[in-house]
């Protein structure tokens, strides 16, 4: 039997990639229609309909200040947000390969929820497909090759679950009307330039310290521990988020870059890196 011609194989694994990433996507594209659903079958009117400043004169000063630096009196309260990222990903934190990727968010704000859906390229024409999710007080976290071939299956786990409400919190700088008090979030002060936020979401209850910086803008987010996946098991790991480049979208000043890490004894283990390229809001 002959051997086949190096270009006819390459032909063959070319076309074979091809069909794998069509497929994908239709199998993908419907799970994700699906969450969503979901996701926004549940949402609810916010609390209030405005920004009332009377409802935030007994919060910390520097809580106060932000308030009053991002929005404005009577700005109609987020009820949800549509928002695309681009940014880079490393798969471990072991890793030096930092790995592009394409993401597009869903968030209700009323009841808290999110769908993070990501495209990291692996190498050409091969795409990993992931689910960041945290839905009717549930965290799910899917990962898939081709959008078929499961590299990472996560849900239903307490710690799971406080780890997204940690997230859609700390993420809450995009959609800033849900840190009010009159959302559920309970502020206490900490020192002239952070303060403590607690929310709480079903048997999820979450605490992440706030920093400001000299604008009275929130530079940093940090949480004391957050559930990190190692080995299959999830440890307890100090976990930071930093935000930069403030930005007006939709009449809202925040962040339009940011960073996640993990904290392993004091050294910064960033993992994400990303800015947004839109960013809707309902009202």
């Amino acid at each position: 039997m002959r051997a086949l011609p190096l270009a006819v194989l390459g032909f063959a694994v070319v076309a074979v990639t091809a069909a794998l990433n069509r497929h994908g996507m239709r199998r993908d594209a419907a799970h994700t229609a699906g969450l969503r659903r979901q996701l926004l079958a549940r949402r609810r009117p916010p609390c209030t309909a405005a920004v009332d400043f009377h409802d935030i004169g007994e919060l910390p000063p520097v809580v106060q200040r932000y308030f009053r630096k991002v929005l404005r009196e009577g700005q109609p309260i987020v009820n949800g947000a549509h928002i695309q990222h681009r940014g880079s990903f490393r798969m471990t934190l072991e890793s030096g390969r930092w790995l592009p990727f394409l993401s597009d968010q869903v968030v209700t704000t009323q009841p808290p929820g999110f769908d993070w859906h990501a495209r990291i390229s692996l190498g050409p024409g091969i795409e990993l497909q992931v689910h960041d999710t945290y839905l009717a007080g549930l965290g799910i976290l899917d990962a898939k090759l081709f959008g078929r071939f499961a590299l990472a299956h996560q849900q239903d786990s307490d710690a799971l679950a406080e780890g997204e409400l940690m997230r859609f919190l700390a993420e809450a700088v995009w959609y800033p009307t849900a840190l009010l008090p009159s959302q559920g979030v309970q502020w206490q002060a900490v020192d002239a330039d952070s303060a403590l936020a607690i929310l709480a979401d079903g048997h999820a209850r979450v605490a992440l310290y706030f920093t400001f910086d000299d604008d009275g803008l929130i530079s940093r987010v940090r949480a004391q521990s957050r559930g990190r996946s190692v080995g299959g098991r999830i440890v307890p790991t100090p976990w930071q988020g930093r935000f930069h480049e403030y930005r007006v979208f939709n009449g809202v000043l925040m962040p339009s870059a940011g960073e996640v890490a993990w904290i392993l004894d004091e050294d910064e283990k960033t993992y994400w890196r990303g800015r947004i390229t839109s960013i809707e809001h309902e009202v």
